[in-house]
């Protein structure tokens, strides 16, 4: 099974802001759910209560969530203890790749354990305030594609679409 990370992170690393996306990107959304459609998807409990109820859980995915309460409870999720629990439920469902989908804390973690196969990276090219971050990716790292795109009437910001593969 693949491990891979799927973000979007400003040139200053921000990933959010106030527990939410500090920018409005349609065709990254779109990007996300074709991306991560069908498989499963491991977020922070944090990242999960961010989703917009209507549309919590994410549909057509299966969702992981982390927490360290005990009793926490997701409606319509399956509630985890650590990313590598998570990861081992979704090995044992015969899952293709699983998605890591935030938030900043558990990217980190997911990083610094050596968890991840791939990232699925959204460049967006503009500093932008937040309170949130995705690490730095150290070199052990390789671009296999890139996809770009110029600001127009609906995305205020020039991004790509990035897959790196660990060397």
């Amino acid at each position: 099974m693949i491990t891979s990370i799927i973000v979007a992170a400003t040139t200053n690393r921000v990933i959010g802001k106030d527990n939410d996306l500090a920018w409005r990107l349609p065709n990254d959304m779109n990007y996300f759910k074709n991306t991560t459609m069908g498989h499963y998807v491991i977020m922070g409990r944090k990242n999960h209560e961010s989703i917009p109820h209507k549309f919590s859980p994410l549909k057509g995915r299966e969702n992981i969530v982390i927490t360290r309460q005990k009793k926490y409870l997701a409606e319509g999720c399956i509630v985890v203890n650590s990313i590598e629990d998570g990861i081992k439920i979704a090995k044992k469902n015969n899952e293709k790749e699983a998605f890591i989908i935030g938030g900043g804390e558990i990217y980190k973690l997911a990083l610094e354990k050596n968890l991840v196969d791939r990232i699925y990276l959204t460049e967006i090219h503009a500093e932008i305030d937040g309170d949130t971050f995705f690490p730095k990716i150290s070199n052990s790292w390789k671009e296999i594609k890139r996809t770009c795109y110029l600001k127009d009437e609906k995305h205020l910001y020039d991004y790509d679409f990035v897959i790196l593969e660990k060397n």
